[in-house]
């Protein structure tokens, strides 16, 4: 079966389910990072390794317009690093995962006649972290920002639109005094976004982000990128209930907004052993799965996906169908379960470097 963004699907799924009521609600839960640090690794400071760059102007390399487009700029900045360092510090300060977050105001480098990336040697490490009174350094090396800047005319609304869309590159290392080499280098990016709307393109042109807000507001957000990379970090999402169907399932509806989880368990757990048909059974399994997803039970929520996954297969007669060349439409039930048990499955293979994360803190969180 192809491959179809989640929420499009899911979306695609409410939309075919008329019949049944749909609810949704929000959850959040903890992220792993991609980085596994040492619990040892309890005081970090933040560094500055970047090169000076004394003219640190925009640099305009296209102003190639598109079809629909009256102007169009594409300009290219190595942002502001201190900014984007002292951002850094604070983001993860305000994480609360290690002891101390130490920002180191001097720039290493600031003597460097030419920009370069350079390393710092296990020397220089030994000596900052000495000084500093920490464990390892977290240093940004590098910092590029590529701003697109367009105009356009939108003729369903009569009035002109300005955007500047700025993609933002941090490169950061982590050094360890026992290492020769970097620990681990990260190379992370993301998008900041401005738009303005007006009668005239002149308006628009005046009233757009001017370009020292975008170099300091993008270097500010630069520091924030690395962080749900470096730390464990929460997200928030979305999760479907069936809340029709029988007097149980309205029941349990309610206790869910009462947020009485325990007592909406056991509606479902009794609707799932007394339903006669396999779609009944399915809407009780899917609701029992988000219970335990929501208890944190992540293999037994799992475990419930995938018994609703198997009644909507049968529901929807997938065996029956052509593989290479199905309506989705016609087997909504089949796509919606089977997207909650991915869902968990990514949940579930994080588990383990969550947890090993988590454990300077001895599982309390």
């Amino acid at each position: 079966m192809a491959k179809y963004s989640f929420t499009l699907l899911l979306l695609f799924c409410l939309a075919f389910s008329s019949c049944q009521t749909i609810e949704q609600i929000p959850i959040e839960y903890m992220m792993p990072a991609e980085i596994n640090f040492p619990p040892e690794l309890r005081r970090v400071a933040i560094v500055n390794n970047t090169s000076s760059v004394p003219d640190n102007k925009w640099i305009e390399s296209d102003r190639s317009r598109k079809d629909d487009e009256i102007a169009r700029a594409v300009a290219y900045n190595n942002g502001d690093a201190k900014i984007a360092a002292e951002s850094l510090a604070e983001a993860i300060a305000n994480e609360n995962y290690f002891d101390e977050v130490i920002i180191c105001d001097s720039a290493l480098r600031a003597n460097d006649k030419f920009a370069r990336e350079e390393t710092l040697t296990q020397e220089e490490v030994k000596e900052l972290t000495e000084n500093l009174d920490v464990d390892f350094l977290i240093s940004l090396e590098n910092l590029q920002l590529k701003a697109t800047k367009t105009i356009r005319y939108i003729p369903d609304w009569s009035c002109y639109y300005g955007s500047v869309d700025v993609k933002v590159y941090p490169t950061l290392r982590i050094y360890i005094p026992k290492r020769k080499n970097p620990m681990l280098t990260i190379a992370p990016n993301d998008s900041i976004f401005w738009e303005e709307f007006g009668n005239t393109s002149s308006y628009v042109q005046t009233h757009l982000i001017k370009d020292s807000q975008i170099q300091q507001e993008a270097s500010e957000f630069a520091g924030t990128i690395p962080v749900k990379h470096l730390l464990p970090y929460w997200t928030s999402a979305t999760r479907n209930l069936y809340n029709n169907g029988s007097v149980n399932m309205r029941d349990a509806a309610v206790y869910v907004r009462e947020n009485s989880w325990d007592k909406a368990f056991k509606l479902w757990e009794q609707s799932f052993n007394t339903a006669k048909s396999d779609k009944k059974k399915m809407q009780s399994a899917y609701n029992i799965a988000v219970y335990y997803e929501i208890k944190d039970e992540l293999e037994q929520a799992e475990t419930w996906a995938l018994k609703a996954q198997e009644l909507a297969h049968k529901i929807d007669k997938i065996d029956q169908r052509n593989k290479d060349n199905v309506d989705i439409s016609e087997i909504p039930n089949y796509v919606m379960t089977s997207l909650y048990v991915v869902e968990l499955q990514k949940r579930t293979a994080g588990l383990s470097s969550l947890n090993m994360q988590m454990n300077r803190f001895n599982d309390d969180f």
